[in-house]
């Protein structure tokens, strides 16, 4: 390939302890979800200590509300993204090894099932509780995108998730027989770190543009507002980004060998661009309706 970077010389664990026969590995996966929940319960304890941000100057929860809440999102995170990486990305394979469905740290996670799963929490919580939904839900939104921008960090680290083959000159020689299997390449391929271009899309641009909506033009004061903005922008982002992202093994076929779900004449989409769809039909719904309920 024209345009090739050695993959660094790092592993997916950050240290391994090891006392007789037990041995214990914290991996950059993990570390990514443990420290991307603190930032955004941060922002989101931040949020709502600033009365001014939220309509009436009422903030949907208080601080130790949030706190409470956070056990619920990471249960959401965790059973939500688990089940939808098994539901939508390996179903058939699941139901003949049910007993590895629980098994999480073999790896396998779906943003979208997992995003289901946060709301469903959410939903159940304000619930109990009788707080504000979609208020809530926008806490949520600006709470997110350091999750995403780490964790498709860690992935990078991970070696998974990469993109398809390019001759660009950031092109990265991804290590493992999958990675290097590229058809009419001679040598190492390079592809697209496609685990990149999402941490950038969808953790610093989006994360950065839903802070300054919130903090800047008062779209906190709007309930929905931040939450539809989220949606547009993930869903635009993770569509964009499918594009150059190596689609997953089980969807590529000789006759399908893009690894298109649903083909519409000469183009078609993946999985990751039919699941972003909705959420960016509904993005911009809920905005317009937020808008018109002002």
């Amino acid at each position: 390939m024209i345009g090739l970077i050695p993959f660094p010389d790092i592993g997916p664990d950050i240290f391994t302890l090891e006392i007789g026969d037990f041995a214990f590995s914290l991996r950059w996966y993990a570390m990514a979800y443990i420290v991307g929940i603190i930032i955004g319960w941060r922002i989101a304890v931040r949020a709502v200590k600033n009365a001014s941000l939220w309509r009436n100057d009422t903030p949907p929860m208080t601080p130790s509300q949030v706190e409470d809440f956070l056990t619920w999102i990471v249960l959401g995170i965790v059973l939500g993204g688990r089940l939808g990486f098994v539901l939508f990305y390996q179903p058939a394979y699941y139901l003949q090894n049910p007993a590895e469905i629980l098994m999480i740290w073999q790896g396998g996670m779906s943003f979208h099932g997992g995003m289901i799963g946060v709301v469903l929490a959410a939903l159940i919580y304000c619930r109990r509780h009788w707080l504000p939904v979609l208020s809530v839900a926008d806490m949520m939104a600006i709470a997110t995108p350091p999750g995403l921008l780490l964790g498709r960090i860690a992935n990078f680290i991970n070696a998974e998730l990469w993109g398809r083959p390019t001759d660009a000159p950031w092109g990265v020689a991804f290590p493992g027989a999958a990675a290097q299997d590229c058809p009419d390449v001679v040598g190492l391929c390079a592809r697209h770190p496609s685990q990149l271009y999402e941490a950038g899309l969808e953790g610093l641009i989006l994360g950065g543009v839903l802070l300054f909506l919130a903090w800047s033009r008062g779209w906190l004061k709007v309930p929905g507002q931040i939450t539809g903005a989220f949606g547009v922008g993930y869903g635009l982002s993770r569509f964009i980004v499918e594009y150059f992202r190596q689609a997953d093994a089980q969807f590529i076929t000789p006759d399908n060998p893009m690894g298109h779900v649903l083909s519409l004449g000469p183009v078609g989409m993946s999985m990751g661009q039919l699941l972003s769809l909705p959420m960016i039909i509904l993005g911009i719904a809920l905005i317009l309706w937020a808008r018109r309920r002002v």
